[in-house]
């Protein structure tokens, strides 16, 4: 469709200026669009030089650029990208045959498998919108979540059928219109006990057709998946991703992570996250191997480096603490680089610094599921680190949040009641707000919190944080998890990063307890290692050890197991449930 320009100008001019004072509202300068609209003649949009962007497109280049190279390996199994891409076509043909159409939702309830992998792609490719669901939700929960997506189909692993085969007896129990998804089962044994009308999975790829025409998005907006959030501070919520932030996304991570051509990538991160922080289709576009996994463990991450070369993994950070109190026969030393990206709280200093003498460089992600994983990263490398050096824990531990990836248009510290933003101080709290072409749709079928965190053209984390004078961003808190003492906001995450480095501790959480005089005070949760025995007062003296400020030492400090949600999460608001009963710890220091 080309522009008309001349008819255009000649109807411009004729418009009478009292007619035209919307016009000339809208265009302050009428010279300056009639000079635009010139220049655009002969300017076409069409599809030689626009197609919607869509990973749909890196499976479709790898099949032919990498045709022959691996793409999976997953113990005796191995697939080229020409058969991966084979796989998935006849995968979004059998969904259309079953009855899928364009819009409708597909879940998964698997760990990282071949199949798993397929369905990040096979299902867009049907023109469905994929859903793969945490495989730690209890029955209940699952079928609930089912409910809301209306899945059409739901992909089980057969470790997880009898979970999934009780969610589905639940919702036939619900009085609702809704029709219970089918189920497709994912049977490596061959000998799994199933529900009637199960679907297997490889007998439902068969039926598929090779000659299947992929549906591509028409508008590259349309959506491509729905991941939920923990739920760590309220009900989780179904962000729904774009194919055109998936797409972007995926470069990002290329560009973020310095990958080369052909890497080899070790599934330690749940695909049910952020669609694998989107590694499913950066690793396509870069026609790299996966290399799948069933459990992660020290053992397996070690031996897959050796084996494969692995060159990138990633996940949350207890992966650092599986590889630092690895077994000394299951450990080695890594031959070649091996990037590994962790989000979320770190690990104390010791543990980082035993994982890069093992040959791994660590980076740091900060991010969220609105934002398809990590938004920011900062490499925590270090070369020559010696012993004590308070300069590097400060570098490590507080682990200021880095700087913004490509694509994310701009990150900022505001006042979210005036929007302006704090200064580059350090010190002034205000909450950490993002924007770009890798922020989610919205929230599935909650228009009402998705107008909440959009605000101004801003996406609104609900985190604390301040901007340094180098113009990091350092996250403080959770705007619901922190901490208000005689006024003044007190950091949460700080405290929990001072404590976790005790060699005995290995979870903490601190949330506030009413007081009366100052409001709130920090209560500490903590969970020790072992066999290892600890005091309060122990806990509250090294706090002081650390220089830590007053208003931030805990005056409470209870040792049991955390609770956590299926995601690892842990539950604040039933720990905050807790302190407002325990009392405080009288010690020689005054508490």
């Amino acid at each position: 469709m080309t522009c008309d320009c001349g008819n255009v100008i000649s109807w411009l001019l004729r418009v009478p200026i009292k007619g035209s004072k919307l016009l000339f509202k809208k265009y302050k300068n009428i010279q300056l669009l009639l000079l635009i609209l010139i220049l655009m003649e002969g300017y076409s949009k069409c599809e030689a030089n626009f197609v919607p962007l869509s990973p749909i497109s890196f499976l479709e280049r790898a099949a032919f650029v990498y045709a022959k190279s691996v793409s999976i390996i997953y113990n005796d199994v191995t697939y080229t990208w020409k058969e991966t891409y084979d796989r998935c076509v006849k995968l979004a043909s059998a969904l259309s045959i079953i009855g899928v159409t364009p819009g409708k939702v597909v879940a998964t309830f698997a760990p990282n498998t071949p199949a798993q992998y397929e369905l990040q792609f096979g299902v867009p490719m049907a023109g469905a919108i994929l859903c793969s669901l945490n495989t730690s939700l209890d029955p209940p929960t699952l079928a609930t979540t089912l409910q809301q997506l209306e899945a059409k189909v739901i992909f089980v692993d057969h470790q997880y059928i009898h979970s999934v085969s009780e969610a589905i007896k639940i919702l036939s129990h619900e009085k609702t219109a809704l029709a219970s998804p089918s189920v497709v089962l994912i049977d490596e044994r061959n000998h799994t006990i199933v529900p009637s009308k199960t679907l297997d999975y490889e007998e439902l790829l068969s039926s598929g057709k090779s000659d299947f025409n992929i549906i591509h998005p028409n508008d590259e907006c349309d959506p491509i998946s729905i991941n939920f959030t923990s739920g760590s501070t309220g009900k989780p919520k179904g962000a729904v991703y774009s194919h055109r932030s998936a797409y972007l996304n995926s470069l990002s991570v290329i560009f973020r992570y310095d990958i080369k051509k052909m890497p080899v990538f070790l599934w330690t991160v749940d695909m049910f996250r952020c669609n694998g922080w989107c590694f499913p289709w950066a690793v396509a576009a870069l026609g790299g191997t996966n290399v799948c996994l069933r459990e992660v463990t020290a053992k397996v991450i070690f031996n897959s480096i050796m084996i494969h070369k692995v060159t990138h993994l990633c996940g949350p950070p207890t992966i650092l603490d599986k590889i630092a109190s690895s077994k000394a026969d299951e450990q080695r030393v890594i031959p070649t680089r091996v990037d590994v990206i962790v989000a979320g709280p770190l690990p104390s200093l010791e543990i980082i610094l035993k994982v890069e003498k093992f040959g791994f460089d660590i980076h740091h992600g900060y991010g969220m599921t609105e934002a398809l994983g990590p938004m920011t990263d900062r490499s925590l490398t270090t070369s020559n680190p010696q012993e004590n050096d308070k300069d590097i824990e400060i570098q490590k531990i507080r682990c200021r949040e880095g700087t913004h990836n490509i694509l994310t248009q701009d990150v900022d510290v505001k006042d979210p009641e005036t929007m302006i933003s704090v200064p580059s101080d350090g010190n002034t709290i205000g909450e950490i707000m993002f924007k770009g072409n890798i922020v989610m749709l919205g929230y599935f079928n909650n228009m009402e919190k998705t107008q909440k965190v959009f605000k101004g053209g801003w996406y609104m984390t609900g985190d604390l944080g301040v901007r340094n004078p180098n113009g990091d961003i350092e996250m403080k808190d959770r705007k619901l998890d922190s901490i208000i003492t005689n006024g003044e906001i007190v950091s949460t995450i700080e405290i929990e990063r001072v404590i976790r480095t005790h060699p005995f501790v290995k979870e903490v959480a601190v949330v506030g307890k009413p007081d009366n005089a100052l409001g709130e005070t920090p209560c500490a949760f903590v969970t020790l290692k072992g066999e290892c025995t600890l005091t309060g007062c122990a806990i509250i003296e090294f706090c002081q050890e650390k220089s830590l400020p007053r208003n931030m030492i805990p005056r409470n400090v209870c040792f049991e197991v955390l609770p956590m949600n299926s995601t690892g999460k842990v539950l604040k608001f039933l720990l905050r449930q807790k302190a407002k009963t325990t009392g405080s710890i009288l010690c020689g220091n005054g508490y």
